[in-house]
């Protein structure tokens, strides 16, 4: 960050204090983060403080130059904080006045700011993680606040480096426990967060992995609970993509056939359909680019290729496009067999629908013409694979 930007954190937190009551403050600093997270807990925020301590390995502590105290954990972090409480009239006039600080006036203004920082005590993301998960272990805490404590690890996991903190903290077995709860709504909330913490991150997927939740989150699918079901394949999907050993464990419990039930039922949520359509079209593209695909043929199971053609004749737009890309990454797989999508699956007439029923829509050109490009990419792939299959030497 630079001088410009880092002065004009300084007059605008400045600022914003200087506007607002000393209550407010309090009151703000008490019941919100940065990113505008309720505090879970039901206790006083002098027991909270007490509770964390100063030399905790994964708090932050500020800049690394240490000129800055509090629980912001970036200079980035004041300045929305600022913003969000300033008159945005004025934050003109404040940005040309904090081009014109003086070296002297700056450091005057970093002590200014370090005092008000010690005065909010407003904590940092890895000290609201540890909050929460000391709320998700309390027994005694209720059903509300299990939830709100659930619902800011939601928030607080997304970036990379809380994702990382969230098992060091202990958050991972409090947040896997919760998936026993009887309560739907938390267990859609754990899976939910499982499953963004693990988001193109392989450390948290093997340690996910590790506490062996795969089935857990399989049995989930199968929920009454429309959202439970979805955010639990969710979970499946982030836990397992570009993931080796994940994508071991998910066919030895037969995950393709989890994949192939939810595709093959009409009267399922069609957001569960696009899920699995979408999982099943990244399980190809990843078994094309690790040794040994050939190894997976379950992958292009002959009914499986049948729930996904189907799934071609759909209404919905998009589900059509997703099943479109599906079949394009099942067609490259050297286990998929040409065959089995001629006379079984039928997808030479099928795709021959999809095209006429596009040369009548109008008021989609632009996404008709992508499909157009798209299906003509499938037969020219789908076309080769059957010659070579047809072909027999003399």
């Amino acid at each position: 960050m630079g001088k410009s930007l880092l002065t004009l954190a300084l007059c605008l937190l400045l600022s914003a204090y200087v506007s607002a009551s000393a209550s407010d403050v309090e009151h703000r600093a008490n019941k919100s983060s940065p990113a505008g997270i309720l505090w879970a807990t039901a206790k006083d925020k002098s027991d909270l403080l007490a509770a964390i301590e100063p030399e905790d390995d994964y708090a932050v502590e500020g800049d690394a130059s240490g000129e800055f105290a509090g629980g912001f954990s970036s200079l980035e972090g004041m300045l929305q904080w600022a913003i969000g409480h300033s008159d945005p009239e004025k934050l003109k006039d404040k940005a040309s006045d904090a081009q014109r600080l003086s070296p002297a006036e700056l450091n005057k203004r970093q002590l200014e700011l370090k005092e008000l920082m010690e005065k909010l005590k407003i904590p940092s993301d890895a000290e609201l993680m540890k909050i929460a998960i000391n709320d998700l272990n309390n027994s005694s805490i209720s059903l509300e606040d299990r939830k709100r404590a659930l619902n800011e690890l939601l928030i607080l996991v997304e970036p990379i480096d809380n994702a990382n903190d969230l098992d060091k903290l202990g958050g991972l077995v409090a947040v896997v426990r919760e998936l026993d709860n009887s309560d739907p709504e938390i267990r859609t909330i754990s899976a939910w967060i499982l499953g963004k913490a693990c988001q193109n991150n392989a450390l948290v997927q093997n340690q996910i992995l590790a506490l062996g939740v795969l089935t857990r989150l399989m049995k989930m699918v199968k929920s009454s609970s429309r959202e439970e079901a979805i955010k639990a394949l969710f979970a499946i999907s982030t836990l397992i993509r570009n993931n080796k050993d994940g994508q071991e464990l998910f066919f030895s419990v037969n995950g393709t056939l989890m994949l192939q039930d939810i595709m093959s039922n009409v009267s399922i949520d069609i957001r569960l359909q696009k899920k699995a359509v979408l999982l099943v079209a990244d399980l190809a593209d990843y078994q094309q680019e690790i040794s040994g695909a050939a190894k997976h043929a379950v992958v292009s199971d002959q009914l499986l290729l049948k729930a996904v053609v189907n799934l071609l004749s759909s209404n919905d737009l998009d589900l059509q496009e997703k099943a479109l890309q599906a079949v394009k990454s099942l067609l490259q797989l050297p286990s998929t067999d040409a065959l089995d999508l001629k006379n079984f699956c039928d997808l030479d007439n099928v795709l021959e629908r999809i095209q006429e029923q596009l040369w009548e829509m109008k008021d989609h050109d632009y996404y008709a013409e992508e499909m157009k490009n798209l299906i003509s990419e499938i037969q020219i792939i789908f076309h080769r694979k059957s010659e070579k299959v047809s072909w027999v030497p003399t």
